[in-house]
C-alpha cells in the first residue's frame, strides 16, 4: 500500500518554532513520518495503515504550551512519487561535499566520491530528512573498511548503499515494510551492490544465527521504535562495536540513553541538524 494520511494541524496561537517541533516529536512518536512546520503549525503524514485516529489526542495531551490543536485529515492516493520528487527536488543532496544523492532523471549531478542513485517508490526516504543527512555524515567519517554493518529499519536503502561502497561488508538491510523493501532491493541494483543482504522483518529478524554480528549498527526509525528493540539491537552489536541511531529529536536523547545504558551501550556524542539528533554509543 502506497496511501497516506495528510493531518494538518493549526495552533491558535501559534507560539514559534519551538511549539512545532515538539508537536512534530510527539507526532513521531505514534507512526507519523514527516512533517511540514510553517508560522501556523505543522502538516504531518502517516501511512494509512499505520494511522490510528485515537491515539492522537493522548499524544498531545501534555501539550505544554498555551494554545488551541485543530486538525483536518485528507488521505492521499498512492501515485508515482518518482514524479513527485522530480517536481518538488530540483536539485541532487551532497552531503559533506563527498557523497551526492540523486535520482535517475537528474541530468547535472554534482561530481563526488560516492556517487547514490536512489529512486523512491514511496513519499519519503528520499535522502531529504535531516536525520538522513546525519546519518550520511556519520557514515563518511566512519572507517567501514571490512566492517560488519546492520541498518535496521532501511526504508530506500541509502545507508546500506553508502557503507557497502565505503568498503563495509558484510552489510545487512532490515525493513518492516513491504514497499520499502522492494524499493531497497531496486536500489541496491541501481547502485550495483547486490551483495548488500536484505531481509523484509522487523526488528526479531535480527535473532536470525546467520546474520553476522555487527561492528556498525544503525537504525533511523524513530524513539519508540528503537527503545522498544534496544536489546535485540545490542545483542547484534560486537563488544567495543558502534551504534548510530537517529530519526529523534534532542529532547529525546536521555531516554534512548537511559534505555540504552542497561545493554552495555555508553554514549560517546551527539550531532544536531535542525532539533534532529544523531546519537553515537559504544559497547562496553
Amino acid at each position: 500500500m502506497n496511501d497516506y494520511i495528510e493531518s494538518r494541524f493549526d495552533l491558535e496561537p501559534c507560539p514559534g518554532e519551538d511549539a512545532t517541533d515538539l508537536l512534530a516529536a510527539l507526532l513521531a512518536d505514534i507512526g507519523y513520518e514527516s512533517f511540514v512546520p510553517d508560522d501556523k503549525g505543522v502538516t504531518a503524514y502517516i501511512r494509512v495503515e499505520d494511522y490510528d485516529s485515537s491515539a492522537i489526542a493522548p499524544a498531545l495531551a501534555d501539550f505544554p504550551f498555551d494554545c488551541i490543536i485543530s486538525r483536518h485529515d485528507v488521505t492521499i492516493e498512492g501515485r508515482d512519487w518518482n514524479a513527485e520528487w522530480e517536481r518538488n527536488y530540483f536539485r541532487p543532496i551532497v552531503v559533506d561535499d563527498k557523497c551526492v544523492v540523486h535520482s535517475t532523471f537528474h541530468t547535472d549531478v554534482p561530481t563526488a566520491q560516492y556517487d547514490i542513485v536512489i529512486d523512491p517508490k514511496m513519499a519519503f526516504g528520499t535522502g531529504h530528512h535531516a536525520t538522513t543527512a546525519l546519518m550520511l555524515t556519520r557514515l563518511l567519517e566512519a572507517d567501514l573498511q571490512g566492517r560488519a554493518v546492520i541498518d535496521m529499519g532501511t526504508g530506500t536503502g541509502i545507508l546500506a548503499i553508502l557503507a557497502a561502497m565505503r568498503g563495509a561488508g558484510p552489510v545487512t538491510a532490515i525493513e518492516i515494510d513491504a514497499f520499502a523493501y522492494d524499493n531497497a532491493v531496486e536500489n541496491c541494483r541501481l547502485n550495483h551492490h547486490g551483495e548488500i543482504r536484505l531481509i523484509h522483518g522487523d526488528a526479531t529478524a535480527l535473532d536470525a544465527a546467520d546474520i553476522a554480528p555487527a561492528d556498525i549498527f544503525i537504525a533511523n526509525i524513530n524513539r519508540n521504535v528503537i527503545t522498544a528493540d534496544i536489546a535485540r539491537y545490542a545483542a547484534k552489536l560486537v563488544s567495543g562495536g558502534t551504534m548510530l541511531l537517529s530519526g529523534f529529536y534532542e529532547a529525546d536523547v536521555p531516554i534512548i540513553t537511559a534505555a540504552a545504558e542497561p545493554h552495555g551501550l555508553a554514549p560517546a556524542d551527539i550531532m544536531v541538524k535542525d532539533n534532529w539528533t544523531c546519537l553515537k554509543l559504544i559497547k562496553q
